[in-house]
């Protein structure tokens, strides 16, 4: 059974990008816009690992990283940002979650952090 990924991001080309190369590895992966229907998406389906974006319009990451954490405390949630700095970096640690990368992240890193994310 392959691993299941959720990506949020408010840029298409990110998940578009990260959904190719992720499925080249054998994950089955879902993209989303914006995070309202990802949640929705959440309460039918366990995903091991949720990659969101943190600003967002509407529900922002560090929201999803807690309604993850409520629903499934075991997932892991990785959080990229184009607005990286330390209050918000902190807040994340603070919630739980496995990585945290500034924008434009590197696919290569982004694997890496989920191949930890699943041992």
């Amino acid at each position: 059974m392959s691993n299941r990924i959720m990506i949020i991001d408010d840029e298409k080309i990110v998940g578009d990008m990260a959904r190719i190369s992720l499925e080249q590895d054998g994950y089955e992966v879902e993209t989303f816009l914006n995070a309202a229907p990802a949640l929705e998406r959440l309460k039918e389906q366990k995903f091991d690992i949720v990659v969101t974006d943190l600003k967002m319009k509407g529900i922002d990451g560090l929201e999803v990283l807690r309604t993850v954490k409520d629903l499934y405390p075991a997932t892991k949630v990785i959080m990229i940002t184009a607005f990286a700095n330390l209050d918000v970096a902190i807040e994340a640690i603070r919630g739980d979650v496995h990585d945290f990368f500034p924008k434009p992240v590197k696919i290569r890193e982004l694997k890496e952090s989920i191949k930890k994310a699943l041992v």
